[in-house]
Protein backbone atom coordinates (compact mmCIF):
# COMPACT_ATOMS: atom_id res chain seq x y z
CA UNK A 1 0.00 0.00 0.00
CA UNK A 2 1.16 3.50 -0.71
CA UNK A 3 -0.27 6.74 0.60
CA UNK A 4 -0.75 9.60 -1.81
CA UNK A 5 1.68 12.51 -1.86
CA UNK A 6 -1.24 14.67 -0.74
CA UNK A 7 -1.41 12.72 2.53
CA UNK A 8 2.36 12.83 2.93
CA UNK A 9 2.31 16.61 2.45
CA UNK A 10 -0.52 17.01 4.97
CA UNK A 11 1.47 15.14 7.58
CA UNK A 12 4.55 17.26 6.80
CA UNK A 13 2.54 20.48 7.17
CA UNK A 14 1.26 19.33 10.55
CA UNK A 15 4.71 18.20 11.69
CA UNK A 16 6.39 21.42 10.60
CA UNK A 17 3.72 23.57 12.22
CA UNK A 18 3.87 21.60 15.47
CA UNK A 19 7.66 21.69 15.64
CA UNK A 20 7.77 25.43 14.92
CA UNK A 21 5.28 26.37 17.63
CA UNK A 22 4.79 29.67 15.82
CA UNK A 23 3.02 31.05 12.81
CA UNK A 24 4.57 29.57 9.65
CA UNK A 25 4.05 30.37 5.98
CA UNK A 26 3.17 28.19 3.03
CA UNK A 27 6.35 29.40 1.35
CA UNK A 28 8.45 28.37 4.34
CA UNK A 29 7.03 24.84 4.33
CA UNK A 30 7.25 24.53 0.54
CA UNK A 31 10.87 25.71 0.51
CA UNK A 32 11.88 23.43 3.37
CA UNK A 33 10.47 20.28 1.75
CA UNK A 34 11.09 21.29 -1.89
CA UNK A 35 7.38 21.04 -2.69
CA UNK A 36 5.43 23.48 -4.85
CA UNK A 37 3.58 26.22 -2.99
CA UNK A 38 0.40 25.29 -4.87
CA UNK A 39 0.50 21.74 -3.53
CA UNK A 40 1.04 22.99 0.02
CA UNK A 41 -1.70 25.60 -0.41
CA UNK A 42 -4.22 22.89 -1.37
CA UNK A 43 -3.23 20.73 1.59
CA UNK A 44 -3.39 23.70 3.96
CA UNK A 45 -6.85 24.56 2.67
CA UNK A 46 -8.10 21.02 3.37
CA UNK A 47 -6.51 20.90 6.83
CA UNK A 48 -8.05 24.29 7.59
CA UNK A 49 -11.54 23.19 6.54
CA UNK A 50 -11.27 20.18 8.83
CA UNK A 51 -10.16 22.32 11.79
CA UNK A 52 -6.60 21.08 12.19
CA UNK A 53 -4.96 24.38 11.37
CA UNK A 54 -5.90 28.03 11.34
CA UNK A 55 -4.91 30.23 8.43
CA UNK A 56 -4.33 33.92 8.91
CA UNK A 57 -4.54 36.04 5.77
CA UNK A 58 -2.56 39.13 4.94
CA UNK A 59 0.98 40.39 5.04
CA UNK A 60 1.68 39.00 8.50
CA UNK A 61 -0.43 35.92 7.91
CA UNK A 62 0.48 32.30 8.27
CA UNK A 63 -0.55 28.94 9.60
CA UNK A 64 -1.05 27.81 13.21
CA UNK A 65 -2.25 24.55 14.71
CA UNK A 66 -5.85 24.90 15.76
CA UNK A 67 -5.93 21.76 17.91
CA UNK A 68 -3.58 20.60 20.60
CA UNK A 69 -0.89 18.28 19.21
CA UNK A 70 -2.16 15.44 21.38
CA UNK A 71 -5.65 15.79 19.85
CA UNK A 72 -4.50 15.32 16.25
CA UNK A 73 -4.75 11.60 15.56
CA UNK A 74 -2.57 10.32 12.72
CA UNK A 75 -5.02 7.63 11.59
CA UNK A 76 -7.77 10.22 11.40
CA UNK A 77 -5.62 12.55 9.29
CA UNK A 78 -4.71 9.73 6.89
CA UNK A 79 -8.37 8.73 6.50
CA UNK A 80 -9.27 12.36 5.81
CA UNK A 81 -6.62 12.92 3.16
CA UNK A 82 -7.04 9.63 1.28
CA UNK A 83 -10.20 9.37 -0.79
CA UNK A 84 -10.48 5.58 -0.87
CA UNK A 85 -8.97 2.42 0.50
CA UNK A 86 -10.12 0.02 -2.19
CA UNK A 87 -7.12 -2.25 -1.92
CA UNK A 88 -8.69 -4.75 -4.29
CA UNK A 89 -11.45 -4.52 -6.86
CA UNK A 90 -13.76 -6.47 -4.57
CA UNK A 91 -13.59 -3.71 -1.93
CA UNK A 92 -15.58 -1.48 -4.28
CA UNK A 93 -19.06 -2.98 -4.28
CA UNK A 94 -20.31 -0.67 -7.05
CA UNK A 95 -17.59 -1.61 -9.55
CA UNK A 96 -16.60 -5.13 -8.57
CA UNK A 97 -16.35 -7.40 -11.60
CA UNK A 98 -14.25 -10.14 -9.99
CA UNK A 99 -15.87 -13.52 -10.61
CA UNK A 100 -14.42 -15.23 -7.53
CA UNK A 101 -15.52 -12.65 -4.95
CA UNK A 102 -18.15 -14.93 -3.37
CA UNK A 103 -15.64 -17.62 -2.38
CA UNK A 104 -12.31 -15.75 -2.32
CA UNK A 105 -10.62 -15.27 1.06
CA UNK A 106 -8.11 -12.70 -0.24
CA UNK A 107 -10.58 -9.91 0.46
CA UNK A 108 -10.77 -10.95 4.10
CA UNK A 109 -6.98 -11.20 4.45
CA UNK A 110 -6.36 -7.78 2.89
CA UNK A 111 -9.22 -6.31 4.91
CA UNK A 112 -7.59 -7.54 8.14
CA UNK A 113 -4.26 -6.05 7.03
CA UNK A 114 -5.89 -2.69 6.35
CA UNK A 115 -7.62 -2.80 9.73
CA UNK A 116 -4.27 -3.53 11.43
CA UNK A 117 -2.66 -0.64 9.54
CA UNK A 118 -5.19 1.80 10.95
CA UNK A 119 -5.09 0.27 14.41
CA UNK A 120 -1.41 1.20 14.54
CA UNK A 121 -1.88 4.70 13.12
CA UNK A 122 -4.77 5.34 15.50
CA UNK A 123 -2.42 4.82 18.46
CA UNK A 124 -0.39 7.92 17.58
CA UNK A 125 -0.98 11.63 17.83
CA UNK A 126 0.98 14.46 16.29
CA UNK A 127 2.58 14.99 19.70
CA UNK A 128 3.97 11.43 19.57
CA UNK A 129 5.59 12.13 16.20
CA UNK A 130 7.55 15.11 17.47
CA UNK A 131 9.01 13.64 20.64
CA UNK A 132 12.44 14.29 19.09
CA UNK A 133 11.44 17.87 18.38
CA UNK A 134 14.91 19.38 18.79
CA UNK A 135 16.47 16.98 16.30
CA UNK A 136 13.64 17.46 13.81
CA UNK A 137 13.83 21.23 14.21
CA UNK A 138 17.54 21.20 13.55
CA UNK A 139 17.15 19.13 10.37
CA UNK A 140 14.33 21.38 9.18
CA UNK A 141 16.27 24.55 9.97
CA UNK A 142 13.67 25.74 12.48
CA UNK A 143 15.17 28.19 14.92
CA UNK A 144 13.93 28.61 18.47
CA UNK A 145 12.42 32.04 19.03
Amino acid sequence: MRLKKYTDYALRVLLYTAISERKVSIKEIADTFYISKEHIRKVVHQLSIKGYIKTIQGRNGGILLMKDQSEINIGEVVRLMENDFYMLECFDGDHNQCVITEVCTLRSVVGKALKAFFEVLDQYSLKDLIENKEELGMLLGIKEE
